[in-house]
């Protein structure tokens, strides 16, 4: 039994639905945590040391008070993702403390990830090929996800944030995922008008170095990726069923091609067990209220460097 503030955890299941992780993997990110809490606090103390009437930890101590209740709350946040109001009755703060908190503890649990190294990276960059053998390639998966939004006041943006798709008002990211159960890259947060395929192209660079020694699983969202992708050492994409037309009127796939979907398939299906441990914490499911600059974005490269640690993923 854990006890934090005005909650008391009995056990690990309480615990998971509270935070999204283990009291193990809870423990292992906890003193990276501490580290680049203490850290921050100096880098604040000498940046205001002449306007300071006390030395560090004097005054009135604050409603979180330890470095393990600080992590538990940003944790149950991004986990449950409770107004501010419901935030601060948890954890005896005021809802404008609570948001307060929350805005700055997301850069140290950051830094955190990043020392670790489950932290994703932005953009695609390619394995090291002076350390893999020759024929042992990388293998990615490409996919987009989408999240609700706010429907802005705006009508041009309201057009703009429309997904045909979801038939509402979301944001979308690009996710690369990899054979070892991990997400080495979370794209850019844009709009969800954005067509899967269009943001791939502007994310990755068909002439970047390394992509020979690549191979790439996509969906048919990546209609053609390999005419505009030739350096990729082999891409895996689903056939396409044919229209039927005068001259062909059989629109049917083969069972050869048939049961190459359903290999890829296999693999491909990896990308979307990861999008549904992002899709644990709360808040990529809910629609997602708060308006500071670059929230959305930071939001979800923390959640999926939480992913990581759960499945015990390093990026390189």
């Amino acid at each position: 039994m854990r006890k934090f503030k005005l909650m008391t955890v009995r056990n690990e299941r309480q615990f998971r639905a509270c935070t999204g992780l283990s009291q193990k993997e809870f423990d292992l990110i906890l003193p990276e945590f501490a580290k680049c809490l203490q850290l921050a606090q100096q880098q604040r103390y000498q940046k205001h040391r002449l306007q300071r009437q006390r030395k560090p930890g004097g005054g009135r101590k604050g409603a979180l008070s330890s470095p393990d209740l600080k992590l538990f709350f940003i944790l149950f946040y991004l986990k449950n993702y409770p107004t501010f109001d419901v935030l601060g009755c948890l954890f005896d703060l005021s809802p404008a403390k609570a948001q307060e908190n929350f805005v700055k503890f997301m850069p140290i649990l950051k830094q955190a990830e990043k020392r670790l190294h489950i932290l994703p990276h932005r953009h695609f960059k390619p394995a090291n090929t002076d350390k893999q053998p020759i024929d042992n390639h990388q293998k990615i998966i490409i996919d987009a996800t989408e999240r609700p939004c706010c429907r802005p006041h705006h009508a041009r943006k309201q057009k703009h944030y429309f997904s045909g798709k979801k038939r509402h008002h979301t944001l979308k990211n690009t996710v690369i995922g990899d054979s070892n159960k991990g997400i080495p890259v979370v794209g850019p947060t844009v709009a969800g008008s954005r067509h899967d395929y269009a943001l791939l192209k502007e994310e990755l660079d068909p002439q970047q170095p390394g992509l020979s020694t690549v191979e790439a699983w996509v969906d048919l969202g990546y209609q053609g990726i390999k005419d505009h992708y030739p350096s990729f050492h082999k891409i895996y994409i689903p056939h396409k069923k044919p229209r039927r037309s005068k001259a062909n009127q059989c629109s049917a796939l083969t069972p050869q091609q048939k049961r190459e979907n359903r290999a890829i398939s296999r693999v491909r299906v990896g990308v979307e067990h990861l999008i549904g441990d992002l899709k644990i914490f709360q808040i990529l499911t809910n629609r997602f209220r708060n308006h500071f600059h670059n929230m959305a974005d930071q939001v979800i490269l923390l959640v999926a460097g939480l992913c990581n640690l759960k499945n015990n993923y390093a990026v390189q």
